[in-house]
Formats: structure tokens, sequence, C-alpha cells
């Protein structure tokens, strides 16, 4: 006779927190986020609800300041602790997605001139894939009028911005930041840097002037497999390792 072995739910949920507590460290440390900027994570027990800090800097977030969130992304235990003000963002990409496991929201200066111009952001280097063939940008304005402070302040906000990110891995928000997502913590801080990383590469090589050299849709969809968990070389756990290391914060083999 033998007995079901049930998955010790302690283990789930401290790899999640040890992901989480890391990736606020990292998207500092690597200048996605300063002061203001967020990186949340679906509960691994209450897969509707969420983990996030409460409204502190990211680079100072300790596991006392995380609490969890309900799936309209009101805090279940606050305890005074003051939750962001975008939490509606999670909430929202959560409910949508359901392949979603992380969610970044950053206001990185590389990133704004794409969301306020005509001017896409697009792939240009061997591992940006990850980030689509084309960003789609999120107008406030469109939906919610011209006197909104930017902000997303409630779940209608949130689901509208939802629905522009669609499938995809990233989406603008004009005038304001960007949202990242994918199905692990680890891919999320990922496609967060990419990101970054593509909106530099491609301000620099539209100030030399010229025709610029996207990747080509081929290109896109091999380079986005780098980072794909089937893939050899462990291009996730070499990157979130050497990350670990540049921000200070212990590395752990297992990945949430």
């Amino acid at each position: 006779m033998t007995t079901e072995t049930k998955p010790d739910t302690r283990d789930a949920l401290a790899v999640a927190v040890d992901d989480l507590l890391a990736a606020n460290r990292i998207l500092s440390n690597e200048g996605v986020i300063d002061s203001f900027g967020h990186v949340s994570c679906r509960h691994p027990l209450r897969p509707a609800h969420f983990l996030m800090s409460r409204a502190r800097a990211p680079a100072l977030v300790v596991a006392e300041d995380l609490m969890e969130f309900d799936a309209a992304g009101m805090p279940v235990d606050p305890r005074g602790r003051h939750p962001y003000v975008e939490r509606f963002i999670h909430a929202a990409v959560y409910e949508a997605r359901a392949d979603v496991r992380s969610v970044v929201h950053d206001h990185s200066h590389e990133i704004i001139p794409f969301g306020i111009s005509s001017v896409p952001l697009r792939p240009v280097s061997h591992i940006g894939g990850l980030i689509g063939e084309t960003v789609p940008v999120w107008d406030i304005a469109d939906g919610f009028g011209s006197d909104t402070n930017l902000m997303v302040v409630n779940i209608d906000m949130g689901r509208d911005l939802a629905r522009r990110l669609g499938q995809g891995a990233a989406v603008l928000m004009r005038g304001h930041g960007a949202v990242a997502a994918g199905p692990s913590t680890r891919i999320a801080v990922i496609a967060a840097v990419m990101l970054n990383t593509q909106a530099k590469l491609l301000q620099g090589a539209l100030a030399l002037g010229g025709k610029v050299k996207y990747l080509l849709p081929g290109e896109v969809a091999a380079t986005s497999r780098t980072f794909s968990p089937d893939t050899p070389g462990d291009a996730i756990g070499r990157t979130w390792e050497y990350w670990c290391h540049r921000a200070g914060v212990p590395y752990h083999g297992h990945g949430a």
C-alpha cells in the first residue's frame, strides 16, 4: 500500500519569498527601479492572490515588508502597513493571464522616450527577443481622460492596461514607465532588464543616424528562447546568479 506524498507547501512559499526579495534588490541594482517601482509574484499556495512589498524603496525591502493581496489588489492582513498605490497593475495582470507568475512595474528613464514618441521600442540585439517584436504603448488618456496623474489607481485602470499588454511580455505606459510579466519571478525580472537594455541600444543606434536594423521576426522568436527553462546552458540560472552576486544577495539554485 502506498501513501500519497503531499508537497511541502512551506518550501514553495520560501522559494517564492527568496526570489521576490532578490528581485527587489536586483531591479534596483541594475538601474531599472529606484525609490519607486515594484515587483510581485503570484502566491504559490493561493494562486488568485499575490505577494508584494509594502510601499517601500525596493532596495530596502526585507521579508517583513512582504504583504499578501487578494485578486482585487486589496491587502489581506495590512497590520498598519501601507501598500503601493499602483498594486492594481499586478492584480489586473494576474487576473487576465493565468500563465503569469510575476509582474514588474518600473519608471525607467531609458524607456520613457518610446512611450511618448512615434518611435517604437523593438529588439535589436541577440538576447532582445524576450520583449517581443514591438512593445505596445498604453495611453491612460485614451480610456480615462486628460486629468489623471498617469498612475493606475484602481482595478478598472489596471484591467485596461492588462488588455493592452495582451499576451506579450511587456507594455509601455505613456509618460510613466513600463510593465513586464513572466512565467516566473526570474523571467519577469529578466524581461524588465532586457526592456531597459534594448531601449539603451536602440537610442544609441538612432543617435548615429541612418537606418536601424531590427531583429527579424524569426530572430525575435529564436532569441526569445534564450531564457526558456528548456534551453541548454541554464541562461536563467546563470543570469540570476550573476545579478545576485552584483546585488549582494544570496543565490538559491531553485527558482520561483
